[in-house]
């Protein structure tokens, strides 16, 4: 049974953790493979959303400590976990979330753009219970989306917080009923895939860098990233689809 399963789905691509039996934790095999998936998002034209899911009910635990017990390298180099955690993809991530997103689990949903949560989600980076740091992005990226005491209850403790409160909190952009994340993840996919897909990945850059940007930087950096999208075939085929009434034929240059 492959540790990882990718699917397609027209401009969408579908990875899903294929560990039930562990909650999906991740040992080395399984971030190689992931990584892999989300490299061919980002070579492939022909895709323009990614959507990373769980099997089993459960997103993901992290790493496996066992595998890690016995020398496993989770992490893939430069990558992180999942190929995600330290260098997300530069097209969009959607995490859909059922069960359990803990430790890196949790740092790969703070790696996605956007998350759609299960109310019977849980949420939390519990690596002080077992005397480990969590080092996959989630102290430094979870202070700049959540507040401060809040972000130091959930190191600190290390206990997880649920759906609903992560969604209050800004973790999670839709709730849904148990069983029906990968779902509403797939409305929210076929909505970024009807853009056009140099602006949507020049919007996620732009956004994605802008946190210590101060304002002159902000603007320069802005034209350098999206300047030419002005010019741009997609451009001129949005505003013709604009003025024709009609959806537009993107060709991505």
């Amino acid at each position: 049974m492959p540790k990882v399963i990718v699917e397609r789905h027209g401009p969408i691509l579908l990875v899903i953790l294929n560990r039930p039996e562990i909650r999906n934790a991740a040992d080395g095999e399984t971030s190689l493979l992931a990584t892999a998936a989300f490299d061919e998002l980002d070579a492939n034209t022909e895709l323009r959303v990614g959507i990373i899911t769980g099997a089993g009910g459960n997103f993901c635990t992290g790493m496996d400590l066992k595998a890690f017990g016995q020398g496993d390298k989770a992490r893939t180099p430069g990558r992180g976990l999942l190929g995600i955690t330290q260098t997300p993809p530069e097209k969009p991530l959607i995490a859909a979330v059922e069960g359990w997103a803990v430790a890196g689990g949790l740092e790969a949903c703070l790696a996605a753009d956007l998350v759609v949560a299960a109310r019977n989600a849980r949420f939390g980076i519990p690596e002080v219970k077992r005397g480990l740091v969590a080092t996959g992005g989630g102290l430094w990226k979870m202070p700049r989306l959540i507040a401060h005491h809040i972000a130091m209850e959930m190191a600190l403790t290390g206990e997880p917080i649920d759906a609903e409160r992560a969604e209050r909190f800004g973790l999670v952009n839709r709730l849904t009923e148990p069983g029906e994340a990968l779902q509403e993840a797939f409305v929210l996919a076929r909505q970024i895939a009807a853009n056009g897909p140099l602006a949507v990945m020049a919007s996620k850059s732009i956004i994605a860098r802008q946190a210590d940007w101060d304002v002159d930087e902000a603007y320069e950096a802005q034209m350098r990233i999206a300047g030419h999208i002005v010019d741009s075939a997609d451009a001129r085929e949005g505003a013709a689809a604009f003025v024709e009434k009609r959806a537009p034929r993107w060709q991505g240059r």
